[in-house]
């Protein structure tokens, strides 16, 4: 699996697709889960709380905005990094994840 793999274009910038695990032991990217990004987090899976980690951990991994677009009740979920090129994130993604 590679970062070509789980990015996708989007209107607003490149789209992720990331598989989260919440109320893990610490927060982390944890590489590749199947076609998606593995993300665990500390945050428990209630009230958004898991998403507002994922994003929050993103952002500062990727240094750009992510927006959450689909999966919010799911552990699958799909993010924008917006105003970024698919290029551009996987160049960042290939980064933190080697």
């Amino acid at each position: 699996m590679s970062a070509t793999q789980i990015v996708r274009s989007h209107p607003d910038g490149a789209m992720l697709i990331v598989w989260v695990t919440p109320a893990a032991r610490r927060t982390e990217i944890a590489g590749y889960y199947g076609d998606a990004l593995r993300i665990r987090v500390t945050a428990p899976a209630e009230r958004g709380k898991a998403n507002k980690a994922v994003v929050e951990l993103l952002e500062k991994s990727l240094g750009c905005r992510i927006r959450l677009v689909g999966g919010a009740g799911s552990r699958r979920k799909r993010l924008v990094a917006r105003r970024l090129a698919p290029a551009e994130l996987i160049d960042r993604l290939e980064q933190i994840t080697n």
